[in-house]
């Protein structure tokens, strides 16, 4: 069975984070599982072989920076990046993005 199969409900980690542009290569995919800098649902992956499917929360160390991620969807190519950005929520947003509450001002 191919991963490219529409009803497929997982997919290899490595394709998965390259066809959502977290990375820009999927050998680079590989090498971050394989170093240990990839967790799926908090458990570590060892093989980029290791699959995900929707819904699972992706966390990984890209560049010194920590991103969180989950999986909304699966991908079929590695297309443009607002197609890609359909394949996640992104969990972590930055902590500059927030506005400052009114409460927070001292009167």
């Amino acid at each position: 069975m191919s991963d490219t199969n529409p009803a497929n409900t997982t997919q290899r980690i490595d394709k998965w984070l390259w066809f959502a542009r977290l990375v820009k290569t999927r050998s680079l995919a590989q090498r971050l599982v394989a170093d240990g800098h990839v967790r799926v649902n908090r458990t570590r992956l060892s093989k980029a072989s290791q699959t995900v499917s929707a819904g699972d929360v992706i966390s990984m160390l890209v560049h010194d920076r920590i991103r969180v991620v989950q999986v909304a969807g699966l991908g079929h190519r590695r297309g443009p990046a607002p197609e890609a950005r359909t394949l996640y929520i992104d969990l972590k947003e930055p902590l500059m993005a927030s506005p400052a509450q009114p409460d927070d001002v001292p009167a």
